[in-house]
């Protein structure tokens, strides 16, 4: 993979809209320029979960502005990522299709545990080293993520459906900060954590941090309206909460908070965003945390920069699921070498996307059988299940769905490969998989002879020595299958056998 001397990252989160770009020095990133606009997407999710026509007017105006910046980019070089807002509304694909155009860019959804990972990336980046285990909040606008690590590596990772956006429009919705409303949220929020409390609680890590908007926010109104008892210099800290707390009752309405270090975009959901930080000092017994400059874009430029440099955690994903499900190594590795060789033929004609899409058939080739793991019988679909709902670090909500769908019709009979045959790539990967792994059905190590195989609009054509089938009958057998399913769906699969 070519490596570039700048990257961008672009975080679709459920409050603001980010743009960071970096330039590239060894493994080392530089910020060279962001913009940021505060586009609040999941104030415009209505009671069905879908994005009214306001919300998603204000994010294509957004992408469409950080589209300009990115102009010129190589594809390869940015990456865009989506959070909570777009993992829950109901019309996401839709208005996917229409930020990918504004923006120029794909744009990944990517889960919960894959954003908790990544903010910690970044966080992680912009902290000294240490071995202390460390814990990690980021709260944003639809879910608030918390994750113990230790130097560069994640231990434990949570995400809550819970946000400053979503806590502010629920709890004070008109803007009227009363004593019952935040008793509500706090309850709501203590609720959510106490979940988790056992594995992230105080004694599980030393040092507390919290990353993006709503904890600078805190920090700044603690330190600048001198509401802790102790000098703050910007942490969070338990008696700095209660006091401000205390001032947000006093004060009682949002329109009216004026206070240092508050700026006016960020003021609609300080409520929401205090109730649920409130929440974590209560039950994970956090007494301060500090502020991490590092967040989800600078964790989604570094693991961007690792896939430059052979650190690719989708890399270590397979690997540990080939572990986790107790994947025959030696079959994966034969299926995905003919896999590979066979792909390469059909994708000779598409070399811009022959590299991306040879990943994937790699991936889709040495995880098919996971679902073995399960039961003999039907292990296709079982692979297909785990790979499309599983936690996948690295792995977008997009590329695990593609995972699973490739390695669903690996085998069996055709009709569920209807979307991949509609797309000529997709398709290429499906006849690649397929006949890798109908050689290899013996899972035992078989001269393969020489083949030869293209793709035509609906026609596939084979080229295999004669002698060969004959040799090996059940293969010759199971070919003759295989053109009859081809033929149900209107393809003609061609064999030729040259002496």
């Amino acid at each position: 993979m070519l490596e570039y001397s700048t990257l961008a990252a672009v975080d679709l989160g459920s409050n603001s809209f980010r743009l960071q770009v970096a330039r590239v020095e060894g493994k080392q990133l530089y910020p060279l320029d962001s913009l940021r606009e505060m586009v609040r997407l999941a104030a415009g999710l209505t009671a069905d979960q879908r994005l009214d026509e306001d919300s998603q007017a204000r994010a294509l105006g957004c992408l469409e502005r950080f589209g300009e910046r990115l102009r010129g980019f190589p594809p390869h070089t940015v990456r865009a990522v989506a959070t909570n807002t777009l993992r829950v509304a109901r019309n996401a694909p839709v208005f996917l299709k229409k930020a990918e155009a504004a923006l120029g860019f794909p744009i990944e959804v990517i889960a919960g545990h894959e954003e908790a990972r990544l903010i910690y990336l970044g966080v992680a980046h912009s902290l000294p080293a240490s071995t202390s285990p460390r814990l990690v909040m980021d709260i944003g606008g639809g879910s608030t993520e918390f994750i113990i690590g230790s130097r560069l590596k994640p231990v434990k990772l949570e995400s809550l459906y819970m946000g400053c956006v979503s806590y502010s429009l629920r709890f004070f919705p008109d803007g009227k900060i009363t004593k019952g409303a935040m008793r509500r949220a706090e309850l709501s929020a203590r609720s959510e954590i106490q979940t988790i409390a056992a594995q992230f609680s105080s004694t599980h890590w030393r040092d507390a941090f919290g990353s993006s908007g709503t904890a600078r926010a805190l920090g700044d109104i603690i330190k600048l309206n001198k509401l802790a008892t102790e000098s703050s210099e910007g942490d969070i800290t338990a008696d700095g909460l209660e006091n401000f707390r205390d001032r947000l009752l006093k004060i009682g309405d949002i329109e009216k908070l004026e206070l240092a270090g508050l700026r006016a975009d960020r003021a609609p959901v300080i409520a929401g965003g205090f109730a649920i930080m409130s929440a974590a000092f209560a039950e994970l017994g956090i007494q301060r945390m500090s502020q991490a400059m590092g967040a989800l874009r600078q964790g989604v430029l570094y693991d961007l920069l690792g896939r430059f440099h052979k650190h690719d955690m989708r890399e270590v994903t397979v690997r540990r699921f080939m572990q986790r499900y107790r994947v025959d190594a030696a079959q994966a590795g034969r299926v995905e070498s003919l896999a590979l060789l066979l792909g390469k033929q059909l994708l000779k004609d598409f070399p811009d996307e022959a590299e991306t899409l040879l990943q994937t058939l790699s991936w889709a080739a040495r995880l098919h059988e996971v679902g073995i793991s399960i039961a003999h019988s039907g292990y296709h679909k079982h692979s297909a299940y785990i790979l499309g709902n599983a936690d996948m670090p690295g792995f977008s909500r997009r590329e695990q769905e593609r995972l699973s769908a490739l390695v669903l019709v690996q085998r069996g009979m055709l009709g569920k490969a209807r979307e991949f045959i509609a797309a000529p790539l997709d398709f290429a990967l499906l006849c690649a998989l397929r006949l890798a792994t109908l050689f290899h059905r013996s899972h035992g190590d078989i001269k393969i002879p020489r083949l030869e195989v293209s793709l035509d609009d609906n026609e596939l054509e084979l080229s295999i020595e004669r002698g060969w089938l004959e040799k090996n009958p059940l293969t010759d057998t199971a070919l003759s299958a295989e053109m009859e399913q081809w033929g149900v769906l209107g393809f003609n699969f061609r064999i030729t056998r040259p002496d």
